[in-house]
């Protein structure tokens, strides 16, 4: 008999996660996915930029990233589905510029396991920046990382809607409900307790919970370093739009901006960073006028003369120990597992998080990618697995 696994969260890792598990023969009938918000309309995935790169510290990072592109750029071959559409991925690259040394040493390192690991990044001087994007002030810029392949936009939306519809066409169950205790009694988890009072027996309880993971851990009397944050999202229009693509630039200052079809995005994180509740989507929007569009325009003076189309606050689930992935079961409560704490990589790691936990449970251990380093383990040693590239 299957184990009975019960998901906390039904969008993009829950629904990630639930689709591996059927692709890798768990019964769907044992699979059930519980969801606060089926309308999706307040989560992570909701208010990401679904971003994708190999630009990452870690090794570990990167072939996640190597995989994540391989498989969106193979979505219809995965789904084996004549209505699935292909998923739409505009490769501009993301461009890292240093303004110090401290900063360049770290991009030279991570180029380094970056090239090892298969991704496409060059670093260039200030003149090689210049002769490629012209349309730069790089005063202050010592250095630049740039992806040349397999880094920019993609359809994450398409790729969550499809993950969970056709979950749901093989058998498994997505039920509307917010999770009010777990019964985690006789040192195992058995099951949980939603709010209008149903319990739901389970042999395996996953956490996907998102910015409530800290939440739902402790319902099973466990710790999670996991916290909400704040990110800012501007839409902008420019009077004189650029020649050619924006990369993904990630300034020195922190602020980043890209290509947005003919329009920018733009993002910030804000000075006051604290923990937040998951239900606050407030902005403070004069960051805009007195903080980012001064930088911008520094950067690119093409962006002095712009005009705002939208913008919205997200959220991160950030690990705020290391700035890397929790996976996999707690040790001291058999039957519990972590799939947390992205730190706002979550959309382009979900198709390798999603498959390596569905190999941890249908086959009681990761066959292609180690994932172990993400264990809870490493929280309770006091060990960092860390990632030192977070935007």
């Amino acid at each position: 008999m299957a184990d009975r696994v019960v998901i906390v969260g039904g969008a993009m890792m829950g629904s990630s996660l639930a689709w591996w598990l059927t692709e890798l023969g768990h019964p769907p009938r044992d699979i059930t996915v519980v969801e606060r918000d089926p309308t999706y309309a307040a989560c992570g995935t909701a208010f990401s930029n679904s971003c994708i790169r190999q630009q990452f510290g870690n090794p570990l990072n990167v072939a996640i990233s190597r995989f994540g592109v391989e498989y969106l750029r193979a979505f219809q071959m995965h789904m084996a589905d004549d209505r699935v559409p292909p998923i739409h991925f505009h490769p501009f690259g993301y461009l890292y510029l240093a303004g110090d040394a401290a900063e360049a040493d770290r991009l030279t390192r991570a180029h380094a396991v970056q090239v090892a690991a298969g991704a496409g990044t060059r670093l260039m001087t200030p003149e090689e920046i210049a002769r490629a994007w012209p349309f730069y002030d790089l005063d202050g810029v010592i250095l630049g990382s740039h992806g040349t392949r397999d880094e920019g936009y993609f359809d994450g939306t398409t790729m969550f809607e499809w993950w969970r519809r056709i979950a749901r066409e093989r058998g498994v169950s997505y039920v509307a409900g917010e999770v009010t205790g777990i019964d985690a009694g006789y040192g195992r988890v058995s099951g949980m307790t939603l709010a209008d009072g149903t319990r739901l027996p389970a042999d395996i309880v996953v956490n996907a919970a998102g910015t409530r993971g800290a939440q739902v851990a402790r319902m099973a009397g466990l710790d999670l370093p996991v916290e909400p944050r704040k990110r800012y999202t501007w839409v902008f229009e420019a009077a004189r739009p650029l020649d050619r693509d924006l990369p993904l630039t990630i300034d020195p200052s922190g602020i980043h901006v890209r290509s947005d079809g003919a329009a920018y995005m733009a993002g910030a994180t804000p000075d006051h960073d604290p923990a937040v509740d998951p239900d606050d989507f407030a902005g403070d929007w004069s960051i805009w006028e007195e903080h980012v569009w001064p930088l911008l325009a520094t950067r690119i003076p093409a962006f002095e003369e712009i005009r705002i189309k939208r913008s919205w606050v997200g959220h991160y689930d950030l690990n705020v120990f290391d700035a890397n992935a929790v996976l996999g079961p707690h040790p001291d409560l058999p039957g519990f597992m972590f799939m947390n704490g992205f730190s706002g990589h979550g959309l382009q790691q979900s198709p390798a998080m999603g498959r390596g936990l569905a190999e941890r449970i249908v086959h009681g251990g990761y066959v292609t990618l180690d994932m172990a380093p993400f264990g809870v383990d490493r929280l309770l040693a006091g060990q960092p697995f860390p990632e030192l590239a977070v935007i």
